[in-house]
């Protein structure tokens, strides 16, 4: 593909962002996000053997929970399919947790340490291995790291003269990202998600920005949100190419 895009980070932690887009028709937006949603791959448990499970919960219970557990998944030195062994070995009285889980490989592990796995009494022990596999999220939902991903607009707002008093006091709700006439991008959460907060007795002209979309992005921590977004891209344009392989043939 021979687009570019314009990107800004407008609100990011170690998880989440709001990020804007610019250079987009509406269909791209949407292909983005499925492609977070489905096409970007991560590790998540798929086999578990029992070497021992003396605790109150049936082995499928632990291996439903255990497949829900997020992993650690460094894209770059991984391919579709490619498997990496845990273990877990915990004796009670002790509540075993993501973070007892030891791999075979340092670079795939348990994204979060304190998910609660089973609450082991006096002399119950659970002791167990498992395979990780790195699949898409369009396979199983386990495996989609985008946990949370949307889109919108984003909207310009000018201020085109002084309100009337006829709707003073009424809220004008709005959320996501705003760009003021100055060409600045602020996060509605700054005001609220109140127009009558940030320019208050203004009347103003609200307007969606063309080819510009706010997208709202949570990952499971088994990559950060600019590597789920790049490789959502990547995806899209890998699958662009065969599609225009095939037609030229």
């Amino acid at each position: 593909m021979s687009e570019t895009f314009d990107v800004e980070f407008v609100e990011r932690d170690e998880r989440s962002a709001r990020v804007v887009v610019r250079g987009l028709t509406p269909a791209f937006a949407n292909g983005v996000r499925r492609a977070m949603v489905a096409d970007v791959p991560t590790f998540s448990i798929d086999t578990v053997r029992f070497v021992e499970n003396s605790s109150v919960m049936f082995d499928e219970m632990i291996g439903l929970r255990l497949g829900l557990v997020p992993l650690t998944t460094p894209l770059e030195d991984f391919s579709i399919g490619d498997e990496v062994t845990l273990a877990l070995d915990v004796t009670g009285p002790a509540t075993a947790y993501s973070g007892d889980i030891e791999s075979s490989d340092q670079m795939v592990g348990a994204a979060d340490d304190n998910i609660p796995i089973i609450e082991l009494k006096e002399n119950q022990r659970l002791e167990l291995e498992a395979d990780a596999v790195l699949d898409r999220g369009k396979e199983h939902a386990k495996h989609q790291g985008g946990v949370s991903v949307g889109y919108r607009h984003l909207q310009h707002v000018e201020v085109v003269g002084d309100a009337d008093g006829a709707d003073d006091g009424e809220p004008d709700v709005l959320r996501g990202v705003i760009e003021t006439e100055d060409d600045e991008l602020i996060a509605s959460s700054e005001f609220d998600h109140d127009l009558t907060n940030r320019y208050p007795e203004k009347e103003l002209a609200v307007e969606d920005v063309p080819g510009a979309f706010v997208f709202h992005v949570e990952t499971d921590g088994s990559f950060s949100v600019e590597e789920l977004l790049v490789h959502a891209v990547d995806s899209i344009e890998e699958r662009a190419g065969e599609l225009e392989t095939k037609v030229a043939v």
